[in-house]
């Protein structure tokens, strides 16, 4: 994101976003030569240890943040501290039961899995559109909650179509699939502030 000299807003050092899409893996390198999200920055990302705060796995999109500052990394992904929200499609018809079973927890091998707040936002065909909120993130957190969740018609797993990540805190996406740009000062500072509220 270019700046003209004369506009005031000042940016991070801290904090760049990127909207990573469906098909990249969000790590350093990959021994199978697949796509990485470092593909999609400015190779000074790479070299100068930009790590991504939290994950978004292959076939998820939306929101990412990195930062070369541990203690941000740290605050950002301690549990119970930052509200992460998502938009889902899933599979199967998510009646009001499988809602209030999001948000009482569902256990698993990986640990208890719950949602805060699950909101339906439409349907179509034999798929729902969710609101997910949680604070949260363990390993594939809304994919497992949902596909331990039946369908009541016809018996099988819910499964999660597609997944987007929109908002990490107080910082909303705004920027196109497989671009980035730095967060302004202000929403560096609004970001950190608000996991103190959290």
């Amino acid at each position: 994101m270019l700046l003209h000299v004369n506009e005031p807003a000042e940016l991070s050092k801290e904090l760049l976003a990127l909207n990573k899409p469906k098909g990249y893996l969000v790590t350093r390198s990959d021994d199978l030569g697949r796509k990485t999200v470092y593909e999609l920055l400015p190779e000074w990302a790479f070299t100068e240890g930009w790590m991504p705060i939290g994950r978004l796995d292959l076939e998820s999109k939306g929101l990412l943040l990195f930062t070369t500052n541990s203690k941000i990394n740290h605050a950002l992904t301690t549990p119970k501290n930052c509200i992460k929200v998502y938009e889902i499609w899933v599979r199967g018809h998510v009646s009001d039961e499988h809602i209030a079973e999001a948000l009482n927890g569902v256990q698993s091998p990986h640990g208890l899995l719950k949602a805060l707040k699950v909101e339906k936002i439409s349907t179509g065909g034999a798929k729902t559109k969710l609101k997910v909120v949680i604070d949260e993130g363990k390993n594939r957190h809304i994919r497992r909650l949902f596909g331990a969740l039946k369908d009541s018609k016809f018996g099988t797993p819910l499964k999660v179509l597609e997944l987007s990540r929109i908002s990490i805190g107080s910082f909303n996406l705004d920027i196109k699939s497989g671009e980035w740009r730095y967060l302004l000062k202000d929403e560096e500072k609004t970001l950190i502030s608000h996991l103190h509220k959290t």
